[in-house]
């Protein structure tokens, strides 16, 4: 007989999801569902909405990453009016975008993934949270978790204009600027930054990488997949999270495409399963071959890891000896290990905070040249950043009136859906065998497989398989059931 384990609610993520693991009759896995039950629906009620509101709307996608929507949808829409800001705002946005991936890696590390490591994946559930670290760790540790996050809002709200949910960005720039006193406090706050994140890598050093379990795991064959690797890069093919061309390589890590945000229709396709409302984006070139792994499979994974598989190196220097590090001790590129995702998550903490201090520095930032009125008709236009959980791509068409008529959009976990299915029908292929005792601890190590990616499902979802599955009851007074209304059909 089938027997099904349900893990219902997955734990230590944004958003809400399940996994349903079915095992066959000599007890071994025949298959698991990777469910996500909650769809938003961005696309379909932006539609009718002035096109310059939707840096402000689509911030409201997630509370965990609306600095990342806020400029993806900023760039689409100075692609719709065919505007080029001017450079103070550009600096500006990367500065603001710079420090929220401060905040939002230290989130991650500390207090979804770090549990796993520092207190061990097997560890009691009750400790095995932000606070079981906190305790093992010390209180000083904690206070510096939280002073990061606080540095990285402060600057979030200097230039963005509020601490959570930015709104300074319009058609053609920013409605303001920064002063000098402000430049001032932004850089002493990135230089302490760069100091946390110098600490983070320092620690994970201590923890995980002294560890010899620890490295076995990440080196195993449990959490290893060879997929297609995607990431923003700029002219010098360097990692960049705000601006750049997209860039793909092959389970061999050779090229397979490198193109403009405008382009990315003719390079990623999205296959659709009735039982889940994420679809499965792909690369076009290879096409949809299914859930599997290897050059024939057009599945590609976009990630910290993907990221820095994706490039070249990084474009500052202390993250670029990490980087080289990071190699060096994993054996060359690209690395396939997805626990490694943790420490190349630290690694683009190290350079987002150097890129934040080379910004704040840069003489330009003050200028009050921070905005360009946009003059041409509104058409159509495309904004692509790198979110923390892979690239964000917003697409919006408009009428003459630049009201939108058709709005498309990938999010950063959506790239990573087909990828994250596999590593857990992986991961409960190897750990649940014919005879094991299944257990909490064990099952965390399955839920380990999704947790590198970062996933963020309430902003992921976008596709509505046939209608939303509203039934309906209506019964009687005596409790019979006089009628059944369904929106969907069996």
């Amino acid at each position: 007989m089938t027997q099904r384990i349900t893990i219902d609610p997955i734990t230590r993520l944004e958003g809400h999801g399940k996994i349903e693991i079915f095992l066959n009759d000599e007890g071994e896995v025949a298959n698991t569902y990777f469910q996500i039950p909650e769809l938003r629906g961005f696309e379909r009620f932006v539609v009718g909405r002035p096109v310059e509101e939707m840096p402000l709307l689509t911030n409201r996608i997630c509370g965990v990453c609306p600095e990342a929507h806020h400029m993806a949808a900023a760039k689409a829409v100075d692609a719709v009016y065919h505007v080029d800001i001017p450079s103070t705002a550009k600096k500006l946005r990367e500065l603001l975008y710079s420090a929220f991936y401060c905040t939002d890696h230290t989130t991650h590390f500390y207090a979804l993934a770090g549990p796993d490591f520092v207190m061990g994946p097997d560890a009691p559930v009750a400790e095995r949270n932000i606070l079981g670290v906190i305790h093992k760790v010390g209180l000083e540790i904690g206070g510096k978790v939280i002073q990061m996050r606080k540095y990285g809002h402060t600057v979030v709200e200097m230039i963005g204009g509020r601490k959570v949910h930015p709104c300074t960005s319009i058609p053609g720039g920013l409605t303001k600027g920064i002063t000098e006193e402000q430049r001032k406090e932004i850089e002493e706050m990135g230089r302490w930054a760069i100091e946390f994140a110098q600490f983070s890598l320092k620690l994970f050093n201590d923890i995980v990488l002294s560890n010899k379990a620890y490295v076995d795991l990440i080196l195993g064959d449990i959490y290893t997949h060879q997929t297609y690797y995607m990431g923003t890069v700029d002219e010098n093919n360097h990692v960049n999270f705000y601006d750049g061309k997209v860039r793909v390589v092959g389970p061999d890590g050779k090229e397979l495409v490198k193109y403009a945000p405008h382009e990315y229709m003719d390079n990623v396709a999205e296959h659709v399963e009735p039982w889940t409302y994420l679809k499965f984006p792909y690369m076009k070139k290879v096409g949809w071959k299914g859930f599997v792994d290897g050059p024939d499979s057009g599945v590609y994974c976009a990630t910290p890891l993907s990221r820095l598989n994706a490039a070249d190196g990084m474009a500052t220097p202390r993250a670029q000896e990490e980087y080289e590090k990071f190699y060096k001790t994993l054996g060359g590129k690209p690395v396939h290990q997805r626990l490694a995702t943790h420490w190349a998550r630290l690694i683009e903490l190290l350079y987002a905070a150097e890129r934040w201090v080379e910004l704040a520095t840069d003489p330009e930032i003050t200028s009050p040249n921070y905005h360009t009125i946009p003059t041409e008709k509104p058409t159509e236009g495309v904004g692509i950043v790198e979110a923390p959980r892979g690239t964000l791509t917003h697409h919006y068409w408009t009428d003459e009136r630049g009201v939108v008529t058709k709005a498309n959009l990938i999010v950063g976990t959506t790239n990573n859906y087909a990828p994250i299915t596999m590593s857990i029908q992986k991961a409960a292929r190897s750990l649940i065998k014919k005879g094991t005792v299944v257990t909490e601890g064990l099952l965390n190590m399955v839920e380990m497989a999704f947790r590198a990616y970062d996933p963020c499902f309430g902003c992921a979802t976008h596709s509505l398989p046939g209608q939303m599955p509203l039934e309906i009851t209506i019964r009687n007074a005596d409790g019979e059931i006089v009628d059944v209304l369904k929106q969907f059909v069996d």
